[in-house]
């Protein structure tokens, strides 16, 4: 005998965010946990930041070597830009700013120093900028558009996304910068290579690496972004004609 059994269907109301208002701790916590995620279809694990390159040549070689690397690209180089952009964006799109973001908006893509680095911050940027207006839509994400219709940048993508949501910019920074260095590790154990524990031991590294950054980028202008982490942008030159390769940057 069959029995008919009831299904009952929840019905799954998806919370949008109208405007530019302080996000509840859990609920950004959780859209963070999102968006900085591996998972996330921003195809981060498909770029080394020219790491792969630095391996090719022995300049990272073991933990150590990986961890000093990471620090100057971090506190000297790309890293503190980023971080710099992030949080521009992100009070320009709070501020409901729309000339000033586009400004941050074009210096993040000038300041790339490779065509391949290029590639990797607007790719990134882009598919960010699409998976959250599709599955975290937030009204204020349309100043994005409306001011920048060109490809975004990474970092500016997240500070607008984390502003547009209400989640403040200290805590949007440190995610980011935790991404970023998590994303280069990933790279590193598989190049290298090291074992999973060393890379553990590498991101826990980089904890205090990432707070200095991040309250660092916070207390920059657009006019006091540079870097001199050359060994890293050589790198990502270099990468480009490199003849093995298992990413694209």
């Amino acid at each position: 005998m069959i029995t008919m059994a009831t299904i009952m269907v929840t019905a799954i109301t998806i919370t949008t965010t109208s405007m530019a208002e302080p996000a509840a701790a859990p609920a950004a916590l959780y859209r963070l946990l999102a968006w900085m995620s591996p998972a996330y279809p921003v195809g981060a694990f498909s770029y080394s930041h020219g790491l792969e390159w630095a391996v090719e040549t022995g300049d990272i070689a073991d933990l150590g070597s990986l961890v000093e690397w990471l620090t100057t690209v971090m506190r000297e180089g790309s890293g503190l830009a980023d971080a710099t952009f992030c949080a521009h964006a992100h009070r320009a799109v709070g501020a409901g700013e729309g000339r000033a973001l586009a400004e941050v908006a074009e210096l993040a893509l000038a300041f790339q120093p490779s065509r391949e680095r290029r590639l990797e911050t607007t790719a990134q940027g882009n598919a960010f900028m699409a998976a959250t207006e599709a599955a975290w839509p937030a009204a204020p994400l349309a100043l994005v558009r409306a001011a920048w219709p060109d490809a975004v940048a990474y970092p500016v993508a997240v500070g607008a996304a984390t502003a547009a949501h209400g989640i403040d910019e200290a805590t949007a920074l440190h995610a980011f910068l935790h991404a970023v260095a998590a994303n280069l590790i990933s790279a590193a154990v598989r190049l290298v290579p090291l074992g999973q524990t060393d890379g553990q031991r590498a991101l826990a590294a980089m904890e205090p690496v990432v707070t200095v950054t991040a309250a660092a980028a916070r207390s920059l202008g657009l006019d006091d972004i540079g870097g001199h982490a050359l060994r890293s942008d050589i790198a990502s030159m270099r990468h480009e004609t490199q003849y093995t390769r298992l990413f694209r940057s």
